[in-house]
């Protein structure tokens, strides 16, 4: 019996570090239901703990088992079943999309995380589910992250009964266990097991001067060079086998036929996208020396057999989103140091190993320590959707390891609510549940559904899981591609088992074949990315997209360029870059675009300034497109007056008529609300422009152009922000003159901010009698005395009267008399007449 094999594995188990661990996980689960282990890459515990958890299960429950990747998922079932001398589909098996191995007898299933999401959604209590063991949480992909909270929730809730364990290869186990306590009443315990690798030699490799890891079109062929020439140079020094890490598939390919020619080697791909019996021929050791070029797949999800070098590129590929423009994309950036020490860990798991790093010492400092969690960077939509479905869209109420960036759970709202999928308050519809049944982004999964009315199912299912698989487009035409991959080729196979399934996924089974197939395409691409839809600009050979963006193909691509719409795909928009640049596309017509986007069909009478005039327009757009306009004749007085405003917030306020009454009763009231605050306004230009509706209001209704602007009276307008009663005060406050001594006046000159002193410039023996200087603002501030000669020069300045008369006064009148001998010169200023006059 199964039960048995297991049993008989346990009791004799291959000499696996975790074997040490065993006993404390099974005391926690007995305890408290749910533990965390603690174990690094190599130490077996994605091979030994699930038969020691299906040990403890009572009544032939099983144990589900998830993987970040499918051919984790796959390696594993195989490895665990061959211990136990069967294949896999009996004891042991495996689920991941498009391939199933379970028999009436599993106890042991490994699933991908997202096969675990949709059974949790189809049914949380998960029937005839004893245990579930989430393997690799360290990596924090969303499905994981997800896939934790909702377990979580289900044992609070509905399964206490239910065994969970998270198995995490780094230090954040006790994060994780603090988050898994909202499930069970106690604290949960961390089994951590140390790691028993053998020791790895690190050799510094940087590229030559000049060479760079990345530039702005990715990855360069010099730096593949540089890796290529590192495993060649690797293979001559060391033995075993070489495992190679380069980011994406594109580097795999470049790498491999910079290595062909290598006598005696047998040279592998590993990554995602390859038929299962050519991953399974890079994860068995062969009777040659092999070089297994691989994407992260390897990095701590896979054992990868007989190897005893690694090459690190130190790069990794991670999902990043331009939140504003909505442009998803996988971008090369420098690897973590946690991931580059469980790369070079690789080498050392089954004999001392070393590992070539293609960077410096000084560099590998400037590491980040760990890569960031994709609920941190990557696009939302699809965690959107599936915390609707769970019936929390914000997910508030779930035990998230991290909380999403609201901005972006925003912007994937958004999104949901344009696709139909949520309604206003975040509750899913009906449309929104099928999508989210569909294993897809929900973009794919609205294109799926709705193309097959437009285009015909099987047609919509070959473009959805073209784009689904990312195959790349020659010349960015996406129509090149449908055709390449139904010649046949490398992706060929995936692709035909991807568009079966979703096909079958599809209520009924449409054949329209009034399309051709590059409308049919676009047509697909339109419902999938209405945001993409996109229209040449005229004049020029770029697109304006429905969502606001620029685009343009690169000048190698000229196959699309011309066409007026296209439906864009891919795009990536590069910092700095004034548009996107467009990887794959297809046409449509305008009809198409109407329809695909129809939600942001709009018609609107638009009234702006602009070349110092009002233009006033009906305008019919979709999204940022516009399609046509015709003036409007009248246009709504409230619109112009908004429109005057804008462009006087753009342009300036000095477009205004300024008087020179106006800028001296501004600045006075700048000083009082400067000196006294409330009651008295702010007039400063972000002020003004702010509250502009309160003070030019009325007049900016009227205006059609610059001629207009130039007929306001802005003294009259600026006299409306005077607070009353207080405005009764404001000649006693701020007063525009002062009477001097002998009874003249003099002008007070107030700032341009109102933070500057007033100041009073008088001549000194206009001075004569004041005791003290003169105050304003209800005696708050002092006037800056400008004191001058007879001849209207300076003499001095001052803002304390009293200390000039008993001090410097003596030494200006001793320079100043015998210049100026028929002016008074009093020995005591303050007792003088100030009348001014020369002596007689």
């Amino acid at each position: 019996m199964p039960p048995d094999l297991i049993r008989r594995l346990l009791e004799n188990p291959p000499d696996l570090p975790v074997r040490s661990g065993l006993p404390a996980l099974e005391i926690a689960l007995r305890e408290q239901g749910v533990a965390v282990m603690q174990a690094p890459p190599g130490t077996g515990k994605t091979t030994l703990v699930p038969p020691a958890v299906a040990a403890m299960v009572a009544g032939g429950g099983r144990v589900v088992v998830t993987q970040p990747r499918r051919i984790a998922a796959r390696a594993a079932a195989r490895r665990l079943a061959s211990l136990l001398g069967e294949r896999v589909g009996q004891t042991v098996g495996h689920t991941v999309r498009g391939d199933r191995a379970v028999g009436p007898d599993t106890r042991i299933e490994f699933v991908t995380t997202g096969v675990l999401l949709r059974r949790l959604q189809r049914d949380p209590e998960l029937p005839g589910v004893a245990a579930v063991v989430l393997d690799e949480v360290h990596e924090r992909q969303l499905d994981a992250d997800l896939a934790l909270a909702f377990l979580v929730d289900v044992r609070a809730t509905v399964r206490d009964d239910l065994l969970l364990v998270a198995m995490s290869a780094t230090v954040e186990a006790e994060r994780t266990a603090a988050t898994l306590a909202a499930s069970t009443t106690g604290p949960v315990p961390v089994v951590d097991v140390p790691g028993a690798l053998h020791p790895v030699t690190t050799h510094w490799a940087p590229p030559p001067p000049g060479v760079l890891p990345t530039d702005e079109r990715g990855v360069p062929p010099r730096f593949l060079d540089h890796v290529a020439a590192t495993v060649r140079h690797a293979v001559s020094t060391d033995p075993g086998d070489v495992l190679v890490f380069v980011p994406g598939v594109g580097e795999v390919d470049g790498v491999m036929r910079r290595l062909s020619g290598l006598g005696d080697v047998d040279v592998l791909a590993l990554h995602g996208r390859l038929p299962a019996q050519e991953q399974d021929r890079a994860l068995t050791q062969g009777a040659r020396r092999r070089i297994v070029v691989s994407t992260a797949v390897a990095e701590s999800s896979l054992t990868v057999p007989g190897v005893r070098i690694v090459v690190d590129a130190g790069l990794s590929r991670e999902p990043r989103t331009d939140q504003v423009r909505g442009l998803p994309a996988l971008v090369t950036v420098r690897v973590s140091r946690s991931a580059a020490e469980q790369r070079a860990g690789r080498a050392g798991r089954e004999a001392p190993g070393v590992v070539h790093r293609c960077w410096s010492r000084a560099d590998h400092a400037h590491l980040p320590a760990h890569p960031a969690p994709e609920i941190a960077v990557a696009d939302l939509t699809g965690f959107c959707l599936e915390l609707a479905a769970w019936g929390d869209v914000d997910g508030a109420s779930l035990a998230l390891l991290d909380p999403p960036p609201p901005p972006a759970l925003e912007t994937a709202r958004q999104t949901l609510v344009g696709l139909g999928a949520i309604d206003a308050t975040g509750a899913i519809t009906d449309r929104g549940r099928a999508m989210a049944q569909v294993p897809a982004d929900p973009r794919l999964a609205r294109a799926l559904l709705d193309g097959a009315e437009a285009v015909g199912a099987h047609r919509a299912a070959e473009v959805v899981a073209l784009l689904d698989d990312d195959v790349r487009a020659p010349g960015g035409d996406l129509v090149a591609a449908l055709r390449g991959v139904r010649r046949g080729g490398p992706a060929a196979r995936s692709w035909a088992e991807a568009v079966a399934r979703l096909e079958s996924l599809l209520p009924t089974r449409t054949s329209r074949t009034g399309l051709t197939d590059d409308l049919a395409v676009g047509t697909v691409v339109a419902l999938a990315h209405p945001g993409r839809i996109a229209r040449r600009r005229s004049g020029g050979g770029s697109y304006l997209m429905v969502s606001g963006t620029g685009a343009a193909f690169r000048a190698a691509d000229p196959s699309l360029a011309g066409l007026p719409w296209i439906a864009i795909a891919d795009a990536e928009r590069r910092p700095g870059a004034r548009d996107a640049t467009i990887r794959s596309a297809a046409p449509i017509t305008e009809d198409i675009a109407l329809d695909a986007a129809s939600g942001v069909w709009q018609e609107a009478d638009e009234v702006t300034w602009a070349g110092g005039r009002i233009v006033a327009r009906r305008v019919t757009r979709l999204g940022a497109i516009e399609l046509s306009a015709v003036p409007l004749a009248d246009p709504p007085p409230d619109a112009v007056a908004a429109a005057v405003a804008d462009g006087l917030s753009r342009e300036g306020l000095a477009m205004l008529p300024w008087s020179e009454a106006a800028v001296a009763l501004r600045r006075r009231m700048a000083f009082l609300h400067d000196a006294l605050g409330e009651p008295w306004p702010d007039v400063g230009d972000e002020a003004l422009l702010t509250r502009i509706d309160a003070w030019l209001g009325a007049d900016l209704a009227r205006v059609r152009g610059s001629r207009d602007l130039g007929r306001i009276d802005v003294l009259s307008a600026l006299r409306r922000l005077l607070p009353w009663p207080a405005a009764g005060r404001l000649d006693e406050l701020a007063p525009e003159r002062v009477t001097l001594p002998n009874g003249k006046g003099a002008r007070v000159e107030y700032g341009a901010t109102g933070t500057e002193q007033p100041v009073l410039s008088v001549r000194l023996q206009d001075a004569f009698g004041w005791t003290a200087t003169p105050r304003i603002a209800d005696g708050r501030v002092p006037l800056l005395l400008h004191l001058l000669t007879p001849a209207r020069r300076p003499a001095a300045v001052t803002a304390d009267l009293e200390s000039f008369w008993a001090g410097p006064y003596r030494q200006v009148r001793a320079e100043l008399r015998g210049r100026y001998p028929k002016h008074a010169w009093p020995e005591d200023p303050t007792q003088a007449q100030a009348t001014g006059a020369r002596r007689t």
